[in-house]
């Protein structure tokens, strides 16, 4: 098994660090041209003659950034099989250009698979926060990973076919 974190790994009230991340207004237009291109998210002026204040990010293109953000942190180096769905996402304050953000992932709960022998599955809530301390983003979802004796019974058997 070459990865850092198994499902033992992800234990109730364990925290990741993400970030930092500075969000450029090119990078918010180009999301938005391609994904979500309202006005807001596309011209200065629009989005400070909107609620939002300023040259927004889309909320996705959020959601996309804390992604990232869990990759470069732990993600890509655990035995994650993927998640089954996000149980909710709240975009709690605009992400203008030039912010800067940080979070955390703080582990809510996890149990292991009756039903796949091997796998846990764990709760993530995932909070963003701006330059200020202002939270912008909550989302929280489930991930499911193996266990690390089966990972590296995987890893065994590949190594020997």
């Amino acid at each position: 098994m070459n990865a850092k974190y198994a499902y033992e790994d992800f234990h109730e009230g364990r925290v990741f660090n993400l970030g930092p991340k500075t969000v450029t207004a090119e990078e918010i237009i180009a999301f938005a041209k391609e994904y979500d291109p309202q006005p807001f998210h596309m011209d200065e002026e629009a989005g400070k003659k909107s609620i939002l204040g300023g040259l927004a990010a889309s909320g996705w293109h959020t959601c996309s950034m804390l992604m990232r953000m869990m990759c470069d942190a732990y993600m890509l180096d655990t035995t994650s099989q993927g998640a089954p769905g996000v149980e909710f996402t709240n975009w709690k304050h605009p992400v203008l250009a030039g912010d800067t953000l940080t979070g955390t992932t703080t582990i809510i709960s996890g149990r292991l698979l009756n039903s796949r022998p091997g796998l846990g599955i764990v709760t993530l809530l995932h909070i963003l926060k701006n330059q200020d301390d202002v939270t912008v983003c909550e989302v929280q979802h489930k991930l499911i990973l193996k266990q690390r004796a089966a990972a590296q019974m995987d890893a065994q058997q590949g190594a020997a076919s």
